[in-house]
Formats: C-alpha cells, sequence, structure tokens
C-alpha cells in the first residue's frame, strides 16, 4: 500500500517563514515554520488523508505488514536561526537513563526529564538548500588553540582546559555556574574581534550567538565546534555523543524515533550539564560527512552504518523510468519537481514538493516516474 501523509509545521521559534514556503511554491509564512514531521511520534504523529493520525493507523495495519512502529523519523527542517546545542545517548546510555528516571518517579513531560524513552537517536541531516551550516562536533585542538590566541589575555581561562585529547574539562567549565563571569569575558573578547582571517566565519557566527543568546554559556561551547556548510544534497551524519546545533537552512531529517536531547547550551530549556558530560564524545572529531553509494540508475543510498535507517535519494529525469527496492516499510518526501510511484499491485501517487508517503512492505518495488527527487528513509542494513 502506497499512503499519502500530511501534517502542519511545528511553529518553533527558530524556524524560517520562508523556506518551506518557497519548496512548495507558496507565499511566505505568517508564523515560523520549523519542522514537518512524517512518521508515527506521538508528540506530532503524520495523518492519512483521512485525518487518522499515522501511530493510530499503524496499529491497525496488520494486514499490510507494516510495524506497529517506525524505526525512523521523517522531517523537513527549515532553520532561520540556530537550534540548541545539543548531544544525544547510545542505546545502552538512554536505557539505563530511562530506567533510572522512570524509578525515581520523574514525569515523562517534566522539563528536567531527561530520558522521555529507551532509544538512541543517531540523526542524519541532508541539505536541500544551496547553503546549510550546522555546528558539528569538536574542533581540532591545534585550531581551536590558534582561535583562542586570538582573544589574548582574556583567552586564558579557556587556552588552559585546552590540553590533550580531552575537553570535557572546557565544557565543564563552559556550563558550570560559578564560572559565569569568567566565561562572559572570553565572549566579549570574542565579540569584540573583527570577523577575518582563517576564522572570519566563526568569529562572525559566534559575534551573532552571543547578541542573541546574552549570557548563555553555549556560546563558548560553540566556539569550540566545528562550523559545517553544507551544499545540497550533502548529507552529515550525527552519532551518537556528537555535540551538534543546526544553525540555518532547509534540509530533510531522517533520526531514530526518540525524544532523547541533553543540550549543552544557546536555549532557555533545561541544561543538565552532569548528564549532558556522561555522555557527550570528548574528543576533537571532524564532522562526518556521508559518501553517496550508487544503487542502481537514478538511486544513491546514504548510509549511517546503523540498524535503524538509511536514506535513498531517487532522481528521475523526463520519460524515465527509475527502479526502488526499498526492502522494507519507508517514508518518501519530494523534494523538487514532480514525480509518481507505481507500486506492485499498479496502484500510484503523485508527490510535489513537501508532500510524503508511506510504502508498507509489502510494497517491495516501485516504479518511479515523472520529473524530480525523493528521498527516502528505510531500514538500515547494519
Amino acid at each position: 500500500m502506497l499512503l499519502p501523509l500530511v501534517n502542519e509545521p511545528r511553529d518553533y521559534a527558530w524556524g524560517s517563514h520562508t523556506l518551506l514556503a518557497r519548496l512548495e511554491g507558496r507565499p511566505p509564512a505568517d508564523r515560523p515554520e520549523a519542522e514537518v514531521w512524517f512518521g508515527d511520534h506521538p508528540a506530532c504523529p503524520a495523518r492519512t488523508l483521512e485525518g487518522t493520525p499515522l501511530d493510530a493507523w499503524l496499529a491497525d495495519a496488520g494486514a499490510t505488514g507494516a510495524p506497529a512502529r517506525l524505526p525512523f523519523l521523517v522531517k523537513l527542517l527549515a532553520a532561520a536561526s540556530p537550534l540548541s546545542i545539543q548531544a544525544h545517548p547510545s542505546k545502552s546510555q538512554a536505557e539505563a537513563g530511562f530506567a533510572d528516571e522512570e524509578a525515581a518517579g520523574i514525569p515523562r513531560d517534566a522539563p528536567e526529564r531527561t530520558y522521555r524513552d529507551d532509544n538512541h537517536k543517531p540523526e542524519v541531516l541532508v541539505a536541500l538548500s544551496e547553503r546549510f551550516r550546522a555546528l558539528a562536533g569538536l574542533r581540532d585542538l591545534a585550531a581551536t588553540r590558534r582561535l583562542v590566541a586570538a582573544l589574548g589575555a582574556q583567552g586564558a581561562p579557556l587556552e588552559a582546559r585546552l590540553h590533550g585529547d580531552d575537553l570535557a574539562p572546557a565544557l565543564a567549565w563552559a556550563l558550570a555556574p560559578d564560572a559565569a563571569d569568567e566565561v562572559a569575558a572570553v565572549v566579549a573578547s570574542v565579540v569584540a574581534l573583527e570577523p577575518i582571517g582563517e576564522f572570519a566565519a566563526e568569529i562572525a557566527l559566534l559575534r551573532d550567538l552571543a547578541r542573541d543568546n546574552p549570557a548563555d554559556p553555549g556560546v563558548l561551547v560553540a566556539l569550540l565546534m566545528n562550523l559545517v556548510t553544507l551544499t545540497a544534497g550533502e548529507a552529515l551524519y550525527l552519532p551518537a555523543g556528537v555535540l551538534h546545533a543546526y544553525v540555518e537552512g532547509l534540509g530533510v531529517e531522517v533520526m531514530a524515533t526518540s525524544d532523547n536531547v541533553l543540550r549543552g547550551g544557546l536555549t532557555p530549556k533545561h541544561v543538565d550539564v552532569a548528564g549532558l558530560l556522561a555522555i557527550v564524545d570528548p574528543r576533537p572529531t571532524p564532522p562526518v560527512v556521508l559518501d553517496p553509494v550508487a544503487a542502481g540508475s537514478g538511486v544513491v543510498r546514504l548510509t549511517p552504518g546503523i540498524p535503524d535507517f538509511e536514506i535513498l535519494r531517487v532522481d528521475v529525469a523526463e520519460h524515465a523510468i527509475v527502479q526502488v527496492e526499498p526492502a522494507g516499510v519507508a517514508v518518501a518526501v519530494c523534494t523538487a519537481g514532480e514525480v509518481t510511484l507505481t507500486g506492485g499491485g499498479g496502484a500510484s501517487l503523485s508527490l510535489v514538493p513537501g508532500r510524503a508517503l508511506l510504502a508498507t512492505p509489502d510494497e517491495v518495488s516501485w516504479a518511479v516516474t515523472g520529473s524530480g527527487t525523493l528521498y527516502v528513509a528505510v531500514p538500515g542494513r547494519a
């Protein structure tokens, strides 16, 4: 079965008035549009055209072979300003943290609750805009020292914590309440720098972050992170423990289904410093940009190497037919042109940008025609 999915954009403050509207060919929105969820997550499940929430539909869909829960969540994400700095736990960390908070009797919707489920949340963001910027992972220590050196004497408290290949001391200091005055002084020295030279883009971003997030220690955390600029079609993988924050742009995001987020700044929400330091990877690591692998005519595969999901990009031109074999339940979203999917039983659905569908596992092969691009989330093979 090919099942059309619809949902409304979530109006988080960091969302864009124009990015999703431009994708869908409509006027700018009168409120921020941050994310459109195409999945069965109970916080905001997609709906069928008849209005049935997808989680309820899946619970009743045994005849199609569909799972009771999807292993992934697909989103269109439109950021006009930076999201919070955050990291996600591994599967074992999530299971232990969830069990501990359940035993402690902390309500799952409490602001101080960290583990709202027992799953991990690896993510892949595929850029749709010509430029998508993100902070991802901790920068090479030698490069960070060069940036801190430009701060002069004001950077000394941070420089003193940049030793070895473990940035946990620097992160702990940056987020410690009793270091607020020292941290603020370092941030002020960054704001005073001219955005020129090797770190011009980083300094310009940090100045913007400091302006929009006064007194937030996350600005100093951001100073330690890699600034990544993706071009359209490039994909950033964020495994467990990697600090990250999307900065601006439009993309398709696919993640394991989970709400487990440990924040590290740039947010008014609860920051569990001890919890974050317990799960974060404190080593300097380069961002992981996935290499696309050809998977047949018109199809490339983006594989993060996890069992939860991988992503197929399907490009079809007029008068061509692209065959897709998803090997399991799939969620497809159109991002360009207009494409028609025809399943094995002959049923067809057409999609335009911003529209999505769920294909149940009995649809083992599709013929895709038209002219455009699809991103398809399918179960991983790891």
